[in-house]
């Protein structure tokens, strides 16, 4: 027998580090060469490794939250004498950090931890494993409908539902509640933390409200879906607003930039990689439409539909999830009248769209009832002077009150 040092690899992204998501095995698992063994969270999404060898798992590196270094050793196996990885078949091992022969870096505290909810060796995506820990399932009792048995995200709600159970409708005795839950911030929670707390002390933010009268917006989108056959996508608010804002930019291209504080230095981009501000079951996350400059209406409704899904199925790859040079944010019907939205670093600017709704307004000296939104934008004045980003406001104000104009490219 012979321990085999499994070396956290490069993720990509330029990163030094990445935070335990989850480990999927503990101590004294035997797990085959490919089987899933943990994941690790970057800046953007988490990524699932898989074992380079077979063998029993004799050590971990730490627990779920803590960061190992590249290079630095993850995970410890005992493997048969001999056992070679695919790589090591046609390629020496590739150099590590530090010694090999032993896990120097980790403290032995840390040996022997188990995962905090061992699910057995499935194959699945970490949120949905996250899920099934909130909703006490255990996964190797779910037959997953994916490629080789992988569980997916409606084999988990059909469990779900399985497993409801009755509720007693009777009237409960209330006693005073004293119950106090304590919650670890760790994943991709803790980065969104972090890249708040960042952004709200580098950047003097600020905010610019507008309504927007979008009666005739409205009403051509309604017009292009009722063109379209049941089974089509419907057109939302969101392309339209995004191929405005593509042509207001052409205008004030300070505001489609990037500030490299290290470099301090601002790149104006031509090209305008949107960032789409989604909300998913692991929390916020930016899936980007590169080059929707490029696109046509129903092209970049198309991607937006496309990177949002795969944002909230945590499908979405690394290169869409980064790269963005504005983005927009929209929290629809729940949008509220007003907001103040948080740039999304190292961009300059981001759009948030506040909710639709009828209300009566005086039109040429008449009351009348029109459709309004507000557009709650921010930032960052130390780039972009108040006067200019009220005058992208009004530029983008305008073309939606008149969308002909959105489609007149001259």
């Amino acid at each position: 027998m012979s321990e085999y040092i499994f070396n956290l690899p490069d993720l990509g992204e330029g990163l030094v580090e990445a935070e335990i998501a989850e480990w999927m095995v503990k101590v004294g698992d035997f797990v085959n060469e490919e089987d899933p063994i943990g994941a690790m969270l970057t800046d953007k999404a988490a990524v699932e490794l898989s074992a380079p060898v077979s063998g029993k798992v004799i050590r971990l590196a730490g627990e779920i939250g803590d960061t190992i270094a590249v290079g630095a050793p993850m995970i410890v196996f005992e493997t048969e004498a001999g056992q070679q990885t695919d790589e090591e078949k046609v390629a020496p091992p590739p150099p590590v950090l530090g010694k090999t022969s032993q896990l120097a870096s980790v403290p032995a505290a840390l040996e022997g931890v188990p995962a905090k909810a061992p699910t057995g060796k499935v194959l699945t995506s970490p949120s949905i494993r996250q899920h099934a820990r909130e909703a006490n399932i255990d996964l190797t009792q779910i037959k997953g409908s994916g490629p080789r048995g992988r569980i997916l995200k409606s084999d988990l709600a059909a469990q779900l539902t399985d497993s409801a159970v009755t509720v007693d409708k009777s009237e409960p005795r209330k006693a005073p509640a004293t119950a106090v839950t304590e919650i670890k911030v760790i994943g991709l929670r803790r980065k969104i933390a972090e890249r708040m707390t960042q952004a709200n002390q580098e950047i003097p933010h600020f905010a610019y409200v507008e309504e927007i009268d979008i009666t005739a917006l409205e009403s051509l989108r309604q017009h292009l879906n009722s063109k379209k056959e049941a089974n089509e996508d419907k057109l939302t608010l969101l392309p339209f607003l995004g191929l405005a804002l593509i042509r207001v930019l052409e205008q004030f291209p300070q505001c489609n930039a990037l500030y490299d504080s290290e470099r301090n230095v601002i790149s104006q981009h031509q090209a305008v990689h949107l960032g789409i501000a989604t909300q998913t079951p692991d929390g916020l996350k930016v899936p980007v439409v590169k080059h929707s400059e490029a696109r046509t209406l129903i092209g970049l409704a198309s991607e937006i539909r496309r990177v949002s899904t795969a944002a909230r199925e945590n499908t979405a790859k690394r290169e869409e999830l980064m790269g963005s040079t504005i983005t927009i944010t929209s929290l629809g019907k729940h949008g509220g009248i007003a907001s103040t939205p948080v740039i999304n670093l190292p961009e300059v600017a981001i759009i948030g769209v506040n909710k639709a709704v009828e209300r009566p307004v005086v039109v040429n000296g008449q009351v009348v009832i029109r459709t309004m939104m507000n557009l709650s934008s921010s930032f960052d004045h130390r780039f972009v002077d108040g006067y200019d980003a009220a005058m992208m406001i009004q530029a983008l104000k305008s073309l939606l009150e008149q969308p002909a104009c959105i489609f007149i490219t001259e």
